[in-house]
């Protein structure tokens, strides 16, 4: 008879999660996952596999809860170009309230593990993905209703911001003057005017 799990495995993988995002993938060891998840060490292999895979479903989970609600600010009806300067602004002031300057879980696994690790390259590389394809429907989207002119291409402005949004999650990280993220978003924003 298979024994019942003691504990909540979403809950770990939440607490996973918070515990990557703060540290990052090499400076979080196995022991420090048992001790901040609470359970056994098998059960987090039994139950996840080993760190890599625990952190790679740690991020799947970050994207799951975070790429959704961009398509979903960008898709309401009316207007796109003021969802898509609040989106800016959005990123410009979460990347600078950002304390204890955590970042994006997407860039900072893009900037750790992204270049000696397919599998979590895949994972970045498709959540930008995603970020573009929902920009480029935005802004597709206002080149037909006439907010945006039509010799403006709206796929390489939705590659533009996401550049740029992925640039600032990095700024926001460091110690640096936040004016510079708040201005940045300011001319960003004047060109979708």
């Amino acid at each position: 008879m298979a024994r019942t799990k003691e504990f909540d495995p979403d809950a770990a993988l939440r607490r996973a999660l918070e515990l990557f995002w703060e540290r990052g993938y090499e400076a979080t060891s196995m022991a420090d996952l048992v001790a901040h998840l609470g359970i056994a060490r098998a059960s987090v292999y039994a139950t996840f596999g080993g760190k890599r895979e625990l952190y790679l479903k740690a991020l799947e989970h970050y994207v799951r809860d975070t790429d959704p609600k961009i398509a979903e600010a960008l898709s309401q009806p009316g207007p796109v170009l003021p969802a898509v300067r609040a989106l800016i602004e959005r990123y410009a002031e979460e990347s600078a309230r950002d304390r204890p300057r955590l970042g994006c879980l997407v860039v900072n696994t893009a900037v750790e593990l992204a270049g000696r690790d397919p599998e979590a390259a895949r994972l970045v590389e498709a959540s930008w993905n995603f970020l573009e394809a929902s920009l480029t429907t935005a802004l597709t989207r206002a080149r037909a209703q006439g907010e945006l002119a039509p010799d403006k291409d709206p796929r390489a402005l939705a590659r533009l911001l996401l550049v740029l949004f992925q640039g600032m999650r990095v700024l926001g990280r460091a110690p640096a003057d936040d004016h510079r993220l708040r201005d940045t978003a300011r001319q960003a924003a004047a060109l979708f005017t």
